[in-house]
């Protein structure tokens, strides 16, 4: 069982939201689509879906051509981050309600809705409607009523940015191991690269209606083809600067240099975009690892994390670590880098060197 996207585009009143795709996912597949808010990611799944026609191109499944299928045809279940439930229903009879219009007998449908509301923690509230259940409880009952339906495909836009931070963290674990059992296909938007990261799987890199870069998960993190897909991958965002190399070491427009080591001899010299992810630039010193001086122009808290904007070479940079680091807005920090974790690409934009 196969999902594929056969040159699809879609556009909208000449505007093109979806440039020419083609994809190609497998079944047992967990897949994410990662990119920043109007990257297309929810038109992709609409169209997946069936909810909206590519307006070029195939979507095939199973083996069938499925571009002009209803969705109400195809064994397909969605879930949004707005929850869309049945506000005359009780929970049980919202999670229910697929099974029931399938015609599945009552003990199956009771064994079933059972063991979903466990996972979702909703068990005491199967008797409640909608109107009595907080915002989080209600989206836990729209992701059930997907979950408990069997589909041979999934599809999850953002279904957890609505969720408390400890139920969200609880089901980015239990998502991926509810599934793999499954011979469905899943498919799940998000804007967090954390998520992707979590998910595993596979992920495809999305870019103002393209999908930049798709594959396993920790390929695409670790060895991005191009800069846009490196940014799309990285939160906080990539540092980059514009450098010249010679030889090792690359030089940035202040005069500040690094040796990048035997890897970066074999590249022609000459000027390249040289990035780094936030968290290989760090407060904690390690040994042999070049430094930069910059001026902290704000310094705050995330969670764990100790997140340091600061100003070097005219531009603003990031650095992210775990732990507490107090910074002083306006004072001196020294952050060490870790140039073996950094990216060079070239003029077009395409990776030359680096790898996480």
């Amino acid at each position: 069982m196969t999902l594929e996207l056969r040159h699809v585009t879609k556009s909208v009143a000449g505007e093109t939201h979806i440039f020419e795709t083609d994809l190609v996912l497998e079944e047992g597949s967990f897949n994410v689509l990662l990119g920043t808010t109007l990257s297309g990611k929810t038109t992709l799944l609409q169209l997946m879906a069936g909810l909206d026609r590519p307006s070029r191109g195939e979507i095939w499944f199973r083996g069938q051509n499925v571009t002009g299928m209803a969705v109400q045809k195809r064994n397909v279940s969605m879930v949004y981050q707005q929850f869309i439930n049945y506000p005359h229903l009780t929970v049980y009879e919202n999670i229910a309600s697929p099974l029931k219009v399938a015609g599945m007998d009552r003990a199956e449908i009771e064994r079933r809705v059972g063991a979903v509301a466990e996972l979702l923690r909703l068990k005491p509230m199967l008797g409640r409607k909608p109107a009595e259940l907080s915002g989080g409880q209600q989206q836990r009952t729209a992701i059930a009523r997907a979950l408990v339906k069997d589909s041979d495909l999934v599809l999850l836009d953002e279904p957890l940015a609505n969720l408390d931070y400890k139920l969200r963290e609880e089901l980015r674990d239990e998502l991926p191991r509810l599934f793999a059992g499954r011979s469905c296909i899943v498919v799940y938007a998000t804007t967090e690269p954390t998520e992707a990261l979590l998910f595993g799987g596979n992920t495809a890199t999305l870019h103002e209606g393209r999908i930049t870069q798709f594959g396993p998960t920790g390929t695409i993190y670790r060895q991005p083809k191009d800069l846009i897909s490196a940014q799309v991958f990285s939160d906080p965002p990539l540092n980059v600067a514009q450098v010249t190399k010679q030889g090792s070491r690359i030089h940035l427009a202040g005069g500040i240099g690094f040796d990048l080591g035997t890897a970066a001899v074999t590249l022609p010299d000459g000027p390249y975009t040289w990035a780094i992810r936030a968290h290989h630039i760090t407060p904690e010193s390690h040994p042999g690892q070049p430094t930069l001086d910059g001026r902290v122009l704000l310094a705050e808290l995330t969670g764990s994390d100790s997140v340091i904007h600061f100003h070097l070479d005219g531009g603003t940079w990031i650095s992210q670590s775990h732990g507490v680091h107090p910074f002083d807005v306006g004072a001196e920090a020294r952050l060490y880098v870790d140039v073996a974790r950094s990216f060079l690409f070239g003029a077009d934009g395409r990776l030359m060197g680096g790898s996480e």
